[in-house]
């Protein structure tokens, strides 16, 4: 292989790129990362040790390195906009974790920055690099399944149970804007991924539990003209869980278990497949040849080979900056309709002003 491509890391918030950093390490996926910064001196201190890069306080002195070909921003939601900006000017390539921004305000700027200075960019979007998620929509796309009717997609986390999460950055208004824009972000950039851009959205989302962790659960539905109806249900006050995924054909049914965080990581009730497909024509259920992942970890892992490609040059982004820019606008319609008590299009002033 020829000689690896350095990259730095703005900010180690977001627990995910240290998963990133750590697969790196392994030669063969062609990715040295060299050095890293964080506003935080006791974070950076840790990912210097933890990695071996070269620790920065000051976001320029690294970014003027020309040996350094991309970044990965992984700050506080807060902080994407600032350094997504100066990392394009620079002419570095961009891995943005998600969520894109706090608002379509910050996504602007930096989808303005990345057509400006004509650097390549990604959204680090996990779900769309699962192996199983990859096959539903092959078939979505294709067309085998007949016309769509419904999908649910069920996601889940336990954090918001557990007291100590509520003095994480996740949930402070400063840093992020709380769990449902951090995390429901995944299922609802999935649906785009399969379906596209929805008609409207009507969504309900509360603060069920503790106070200090809001909006910890909620429903979103997506309305496509002439179908289907898509549904995302996310729940953080969530211990267990199997289902996943369901989606309702002309010519049969998808059912996904254990595809996200909640299914995957506790213990399985029996060998049952992971994903199936019953043929309507046959009245057989057919099962994926594609493993479930055996826990969480082994999901974020697997990202790390496609964004080493796309830095490479191998692969087109998962996202562009546009679509992320859209998956937000989709999320923020959530807010828009649950604030109004009413369906919303994807125009509704409430969007940008949130």
């Amino acid at each position: 292989m020829s000689e690896p491509v350095r990259i730095g890391v703005l900010g180690f918030a977001h627990g995910h790129v240290s998963t990133y950093c750590s697969e790196w390490n392994n030669s063969e996926l062609g990715i040295q990362v060299v050095a890293g910064w964080d506003h935080d001196p006791a974070r950076l201190r840790k990912a210097a040790e933890t990695f071996g890069l070269q620790p920065y306080e000051d976001v320029t002195a690294l970014l003027d390195r020309d040996d350094i070909a991309a970044v990965v921003i992984a700050s506080e939601t807060s902080k994407h906009a600032d350094l997504a900006e100066q990392a394009a000017a620079a002419g570095k390539a961009i891995i943005l974790q998600k969520p894109m921004a706090l608002t379509i305000r910050e996504a602007d700027r930096i989808v303005e920055a990345v057509r400006k200075h004509g650097v390549p960019f990604t959204m680090a979007w996990q779900m769309r690099a699962d192996p199983q998620n990859r096959q539903m929509k092959q078939w979505i796309d294709s067309g085998e399944l007949g016309q769509l009717f419904m999908i649910r997609r069920r996601h889940g986390l336990a954090m918001g149970l557990q007291e100590s999460f509520a003095d994480s950055w996740h949930v402070q208004s400063e840093y992020n804007r709380d769990i449902w824009a951090d995390d429901a972000a995944h299922p609802i950039d999935l649906l785009y991924y399969w379906l596209g851009v929805p008609e409207s959205v009507t969504a309900e989302i509360e603060s069920l539990y503790n106070p200090r962790i809001p909006m910890n659960n909620g429903i979103a539905i997506f309305r496509y003209p002439g179908g289907p109806i898509a549904e995302v249900n996310c729940s953080f006050t969530c211990t267990a869980a199997e289902n996943t995924t369901e989606i309702i054909a002309e010519r049969g049914t998808i059912v996904q278990n254990y595809g996200d965080a909640t299914s995957c990581n506790i213990a399985r009730p029996g060998d049952g497949p992971g994903l199936k497909r019953f043929e309507a024509a046959t009245g057989v259920w057919t099962a994926s040849d594609i493993e479930s992942p055996p826990n969480h970890g082994y999901r974020i892992r697997g990202l790390a080979q496609p964004l080493a490609e796309f830095v490479r040059g191998e692969r087109p982004p998962l996202a562009t900056a546009e679509e992320g820019r859209t998956s937000l606008r989709l999320v923020l319609a959530c807010y828009a309709s649950s604030l109004q008590g009413r369906r919303v299009t994807l125009d509704d002033p409430m969007i940008e002003r949130l």
